[in-house]
């Protein structure tokens, strides 16, 4: 992903490196925050967005995978803004911060991409990441904390 233009990744949820508020988790309604992504390059055809939380006890855990995302700008709070793969849980939707113990870290990773994916709904974080090597134009995150305690 190197030579790649920087993202503009944010919520009005939450600030970059802030507490994800309760409602986004799994002690509160478990739906995706909003999110807003700006300096999308105007060749982008489509976003990937890949959250998940690198402090997981029995390593990183995904929580959502997502690609083929519009060039909006923005993600809707409790949206399904483009096809879904599969988060550690198996399933292909959001799953929201659920750290057993402790502050835990939650990356969304956005990438732009030239082209548009075909994968298979089956298609898990690492089958993302092979599929969009070398068409990744821009990306940037956003990182939130959470903790149960």
């Amino acid at each position: 992903m190197q030579g790649t233009d920087i993202l503009d990744v944010s919520s009005p949820a939450f600030e970059n490196n802030g507490r994800i508020p309760s409602r986004y988790t799994c002690d509160g309604d478990d739906i995706n925050p909003p999110l807003s992504i700006g300096n999308v390059p105007d060749s982008a055809k489509s976003l990937v967005l890949i959250m998940d939380d690198p402090d997981a006890p029995a390593g990183t855990w995904v929580h959502w995978v997502m690609w083929n995302i519009p060039l909006t700008g923005s993600i809707a709070e409790d949206s399904q803004p483009g096809v879904g793969g599969k988060n550690s849980w198996g399933r292909n939707d959001y799953g929201g911060p659920c750290p057993p113990s402790g502050t835990h870290r939650y990356f969304f990773k956005v990438y732009a991409l030239d082209t548009m994916l075909e994968l298979k709904n089956d298609a898990a974080k690492t089958d993302v990441l092979d599929a969009i090597e070398g068409h990744a134009l821009a990306q940037g995150q956003l990182i939130g904390l959470y903790s149960r305690e």
